[in-house]
């Protein structure tokens, strides 16, 4: 491995922590922005369609209750 390689690479490696980092910080606003406009009152849950109510992440918990 020459010097010039290992510059780059670690230089690559930094870049890639950097974003990471960013992009990180600012998915947590964006969130965090958003559940600050949902009631605290609503819960998520289920339809009868298979559809969710009242959940702002893009993943979805499991065993959620059915929507009254």
């Amino acid at each position: 491995m020459t010097q010039r390689e290992l510059l780059l690479g670690s230089a690559t490696f930094v870049v890639v922590i950097v974003v990471g980092f960013l992009s990180s910080v600012r998915a947590d606003r964006y969130f965090a922005a958003n559940i600050a406009q949902v009631p605290s009152t609503s819960s998520a849950c289920v339809t009868e369609d298979g559809s969710w109510k009242n959940w702002l992440w893009p993943n979805v918990p499991a065993l959620s209750p059915k929507c009254e």
